[in-house]
């Protein structure tokens, strides 16, 4: 597990390349950043890699929001197009 700044967490990302972590870091940090922006009681971001069907990464989102926590999950070939997905449909929950 990766801890960004002490509210944003990586699940599952470990075992990747660094040059992948590092875009990793960078989308997640922009989303966590206006999902900040946007929510004054913003809590917590987490994401999870998986592994979807075979060639795929299945992502996991959730953001606490104040009391509330909201879920967004998407799976697509290309890691980061999964993760761009699974934040861009949680940015459209919160």
């Amino acid at each position: 597990m990766i801890e960004l700044g002490g509210n944003i967490t990586l699940d599952g990302f470990s075992g990747r390349d660094y040059s992948e972590l590092i875009v990793v870091k960078k989308i997640v940090g922009r989303y966590a950043r206006q999902i900040s922006d946007q929510h004054s009681q913003f809590e917590s971001l987490k994401v999870a890699l998986g592994h979807g069907k075979p060639g795929s990464h299945a992502i996991d989102a959730e953001c606490t929001i104040g009391s509330s926590t909201t879920t967004n999950t998407a799976s697509a070939q290309n890691l980061f197009v999964a993760l761009d997905a699974a934040l861009k449909g949680l940015m459209k929950k919160v």
